[in-house]
């Protein structure tokens, strides 16, 4: 079992910052591939961002590529997700996700365990 928690949520203005965190417990977190999706409200979930257990391997939506950074610090049990440039359509609830294949996998199938979510609106 693995537990996650996301933290960093909060309120910005558009072209602003926001570094979300995610505090995983109950495992080793090296051996799952991480990653973040979001829920705008009236919309499903969608994939942002993922990284290999070791970060050697990172993979974005289109939708993200160049603003955001996804990280981890497996010594930490933590993975981060840098946001810069924030857009309106950025406001979401976002969820730190994990799992025990590939970065592709995680982007393309349920995840194995998800965190509570984070809010993160960005005002225009």
């Amino acid at each position: 079992q693995v537990q996650l928690v996301e933290s960093g949520g909060g309120l910005v203005q558009a072209g602003g910052s926001l570094r979300l965190s995610c505090a995983a417990s109950g495992r080793a977190l090296s051996v799952y591939a991480m990653g973040w999706f979001r829920q705008a409200p009236g919309k499903e979930r969608e994939f942002v961002a993922a990284i290999s257990g070791l970060g050697g391997t990172t993979y974005y939506a289109d939708s993200v590529k160049g603003r955001f950074t996804i990280s981890r610090d497996n010594a930490k049990n933590t993975v981060y997700l840098q946001m810069n440039s924030l857009k309106p359509e950025d406001t979401a609830v976002y969820y730190c996700a994990a799992s025990a294949g590939s970065t592709q996998h995680l982007a393309t199938y349920e995840p194995d365990y998800w965190g509570q979510g984070t809010q993160v609106t960005v005002s225009s």
